[in-house]
């Protein structure tokens, strides 16, 4: 029997440590479908189809990943692709108390469906979309986070939105 899982998520940009969890769920199972939410409940640097794109050159290396784009709910969509697993990963203990909600309601959804928490590489554990976006509109250095392709995406894209940009995402204290 052949296993496909879905790894989901926004991908706004693609880092390391999402590019790890896809590697090591691609070793896990016969097809990992990297699905790049494209409607979620916050503001976006890139369009799906740039994050699409950007997922898609850095994960072509791998035969078995394929890279779609989606919406609606998770669990619909891996009964659309016929996948049984959900993978996701876990980097610090917060994200243990979201993901284990996420997957109690996905269960009660579709229990049909499993979900696989992969515990992220120690050099990834900080690492997150928002924490490279602040960096990258603040002018830092990025290429410890992502590939060179998505760092020069990102300088392009803050070029593009110019003194606007780098007030978009000071989540953290990085300015001070």
């Amino acid at each position: 029997m052949r296993i496909r899982a879905l790894f989901p998520g926004t991908f706004d940009p693609i880092h390391y440590g999402h590019i790890d969890i896809a590697r090591r769920g691609a070793n896990l199972f016969d097809e990992l479908v990297v699905g790049v939410y494209d409607r979620p409940l916050k503001s976006l640097l890139f369009s799906p189809e740039e994050r699409i794109s950007l997922v898609k050159s850095e994960l072509a290396e791998i035969g078995n990943i394929r890279v779609v784009g989606y919406q609606g709910l998770t669990v619909d969509f891996c009964h659309e692709i016929s996948a049984k697993v959900i993978v996701r990963g876990l980097r610090v203990f917060s994200d243990f108390e979201h993901e284990f909600r996420m997957a109690l309601a996905n269960h009660r959804l579709a229990p049909d469906i499993e979900v696989v928490p992969l515990i992220t590489s120690e050099d990834h554990t900080f690492l997150t979309g928002t924490t490279v976006r602040e960096i990258a509109s603040l002018g830092g250095d990025v290429t410890g986070f992502v590939t060179p392709s998505v760092a020069r995406a990102l300088k392009r894209r803050f070029e593009e939105l110019g003194e606007e940009g780098s007030g978009m995402f000071s989540i953290s204290s990085l300015r001070d």
